[in-house]
């Protein structure tokens, strides 16, 4: 495989990692796509001696940095807004070493290769991120999910972080009942349901009486969410997930949530 086809294959994941990364489909996508810019004008960008993936995601990186702070210059509001604020709070480097390891699921030494530090800081500031962010908000979480074993797996694991769960639903209609009935600040969803119904059905419908409430899908396929034809969402969780991931995905969701009943 060509060099450029191998680079292809890993975009949806450097694209999941950009949203996760600043918490906006749009931002995300721009730094992703400044990235694939300034590979082309500059091809020494792409480090030949690494793996694609991990050369891609250091180039991306050598982008990122390069900016000084997420959203500079922008006219933000509401999410990115709350999201900009936050981020001027956290130690350097700390949620990229996260992301890069819970969601990407980067080697601790392939992480300082991508964000330039050692493989003992990498592992120091994933640590440093997980207590930063799990202090920054508490909240209620539903969760959606046909799999009782699931279910109660991701049921404990969120309590587990201080958040509090409004209840478990199998189906669409008791995701929209629960949802109504008991307002979230995060919703956790599985993409397919006992009845054959859509969790992304169902998120869709609660979105439109709660639009700001960050949603983490949970699929065994998520790079069919992200074919960039259509609004996609910024966390996504692979089936089969680890506890780090679903830890991530939740401090991340919560983190950009700006619900007024979150304890910030």
């Amino acid at each position: 495989m060509s060099k450029s086809l191998q680079i292809a294959k890993e975009l949806p994941y450097l694209r999941r990692y950009a949203r996760a990364l600043t918490g906006s489909q749009t931002s995300g996508d721009r730094y992703a796509a400044a990235t694939l810019e300034a590979i082309l004008h500059d091809r020494a960008l792409l480090d030949d001696d690494l793996a694609p993936r991990l050369a891609l995601f250091q180039a991306f990186h050598t982008v990122w940095q390069s900016t000084g702070a997420p959203f500079e210059g922008d006219e933000v509001e509401g999410i990115e807004a709350r999201a900009q604020d936050l981020l001027a709070q956290l130690t350097a480097n700390t949620r990229e070493a996260l992301l890069l390891r819970a969601l990407e699921e980067f080697s601790f030494p392939d992480i300082g290769k991508i964000i330039g530090v050692s493989e003992d800081e990498a592992r120091e500031l994933v640590a440093i991120a997980y207590h930063e962010m799990s202090r920054s908000v508490q909240g209620r979480v539903q969760i959606i999910e046909d799999e009782p074993l699931i279910a109660l797996d991701l049921k404990s694991i969120v309590t587990d972080m201080g958040h509090d769960v409004t209840g478990i639903a199998r189906t669409h209609q008791e995701a929209v009942t629960l949802g109504k009935r008991e307002q979230p600040d995060l919703i956790l969803a599985d993409i397919h349901l006992a009845d054959d119904s859509s969790g992304i059905e169902a998120v869709g419908e609660l979105m439109k009486d709660y639009p700001d409430i960050p949603v983490i899908f949970i699929t065994a396929y998520p790079e069919r969410l992200l074919t960039g034809e259509k609004p996609e969402p910024a966390f996504l969780i692979p089936k089969p997930f680890q506890e780090d991931q679903v830890r991530s995905a939740v401090s991340q969701a919560m983190f950009f949530a700006s619900t007024k009943t979150l304890q910030a």
